[in-house]
């Protein structure tokens, strides 16, 4: 089987999550990029994750 490598290929679509800056930097290169805004969840707090994942479970 024969495999092509990623980047032989004519067009790239780069996926970005969370620092909005890096997609601009993929769009000033002429590069197709997807922005998702993404963020940790309870703003990365351990403590806090483990509480609401203890509160789906109830719920």
């Amino acid at each position: 089987m024969q495999t092509t490598s990623l980047f032989e290929q004519d067009q790239l679509t780069v996926i970005n999550l969370g620092l909005e800056v890096f997609n601009d930097a993929v769009n000033k290169q002429n590069a197709s990029g997807i922005h998702i805004d993404w963020r940790p969840p309870a703003g990365g707090n351990l403590r806090l994750i483990e509480i609401i994942e203890r509160l789906k479970e109830l719920g």
